[in-house]
């Protein structure tokens, strides 16, 4: 299956995009109150320039304390990023996302962001892909294919 294809089955495919300057508290409300666990960080050029995430900023704590939430989110975003296409193989992904211990990982096409995928999308969409076939091969057995 490909990322085109994973996004098609998605319910939503909004980007929620911040600035490196925002700061951290301002980021984890945009965390909480949106229910997702990733932001990309996006550059004054249109760029993307990172992606911060819950764990960034739970990493931070120990570091910098409660002075965390007032930096900018540009001190502790993960760059340069891992990202995809379109084009891209979940099982592909899904094996990079696991290796590398993210659960985030951003689309590009062109260049330009066009969607993020979590490690809850590629697993959804890999499951769904084990039950089709599955019924493929139960029908196939049945003889009713």
């Amino acid at each position: 299956m490909l990322v085109t294809q994973m996004f098609k089955q998605k319910k939503t495919h909004r980007i929620v995009t911040i600035g490196p300057e925002t700061v951290v508290a301002e980021a984890a409300k945009i965390l909480t109150e949106e229910h997702i666990g990733a932001l990309m960080v996006i550059g004054d050029d249109g760029a993307l320039a990172g992606i911060l995430s819950e764990r960034d900023i739970v990493r931070a704590i120990p570091v910098y304390g409660r002075e965390v939430l007032d930096l900018a989110v540009g001190r502790l975003m993960t760059h340069p990023v891992v990202t995809c296409s379109p084009e891209g193989r979940v099982h592909q992904i899904m094996k990079t996302m696991t290796t590398k211990h993210f659960r985030h990982m951003p689309v590009l096409e062109d260049g330009k962001l066009i969607g993020m995928i979590s490690i809850g999308d590629v697993v959804k969409s890999r499951v769904d892909e084990l039950e089709d076939e599955e019924a493929h091969m139960r029908n196939f057995i049945a003889g009713v294919e």
